[in-house]
């Protein structure tokens, strides 16, 4: 029985003192997951890489050719594959899902290691300072960013546009007071009247107005669509201080 040829590709890549393509490494390490044979080009200066687009007439590096024919850049080999390539403006909840995952985790973790106790109330207590903290970093890494995706739907920071700048700070510091219990009466009316604005604005926003915006909630680049999520996020935050103001000692 005659053996099958191996199956190889050439990928031109840029490799260089100073930088490698990242898109080259995973078009490389694609085509190896695929059981090809990697003839690996090395575009090593600017000029090289310049000549080589000019040569292909092509915009950009990496290139994988197979069989001699030109396949394209990562997007393009993924596709060849039947491998799915990503929208980079289509809406996701990931980001959320993963900060409440995270949260949770964290909270096991804190309850296992203070009581000896996976589930516990005080656990549930830390998810939801934890899920706040954790939030606030996304907005406090650009809170124009923020601020400005903010001011579409919210409606407290469109009368007070100082608010959006402030909102971040509030939460973060609610979070961190309901994680130590401490200052019941600074985390309670904090975390509930930014709660209470913020599921009102939502719900005008999407179920009165039903437009179809983006979620500021995990900072101004964010994908996550206004909604459900973000809705869950207010009223957790209304439920905690609503908990607290009743056990709080």
């Amino acid at each position: 029985m005659p053996e099958t040829p191996p199956k190889t590709a050439a990928l031109y890549r840029m490799v260089m003192e100073k930088h490698v393509c990242p898109f080259g490494l995973k078009s490389k390490a694609l085509l190896e997951s695929e059981g090809y044979s990697v003839e690996d080009h090395w575009l090593t200066t600017r000029e090289q890489t310049e000549a080589f687009k000019r040569e292909h007439d092509v915009d950009t590096t990496p290139q994988t050719f197979i069989g001699g024919v030109r396949i394209g850049g990562h997007d393009d080999l993924r596709r060849h594959f039947g491998k799915p390539v990503k929208d980079p403006d289509a809406t996701s909840y990931a980001p959320v899902l993963a900060i409440f995952a995270m949260a949770a985790l964290m909270a096991l973790g804190a309850a296992w290691a203070a009581t000896g106790l996976v589930l516990t109330v005080r656990g549930v207590e830390w998810f939801v300072a934890f899920a706040m903290c954790i939030l606030a970093i996304q907005k406090l890494q650009d809170v124009d960013g923020f601020a400005t995706m903010f001011l579409g739907y919210d409606l407290l920071a469109r009368r007070w546009v100082r608010y959006a700048y402030l909102y971040p700070f509030a939460e973060a510091l609610a979070g961190v007071l309901m994680i130590a219990r401490a200052l019941p009466w600074v985390s309670i009316p904090v975390a509930g009247f930014i709660g209470t604005v913020g599921a009102v604005s939502v719900i005008y926003a999407v179920y009165v107005q039903k437009r179809e915006i983006k979620c500021a909630c995990v900072g101004g680049n964010s994908k996550v669509p206004l909604g459900f999520v973000s809705l869950t996020e207010n009223l957790m935050m209304v439920a905690m201080a609503v908990w607290m103001l009743f056990t709080a000692t």
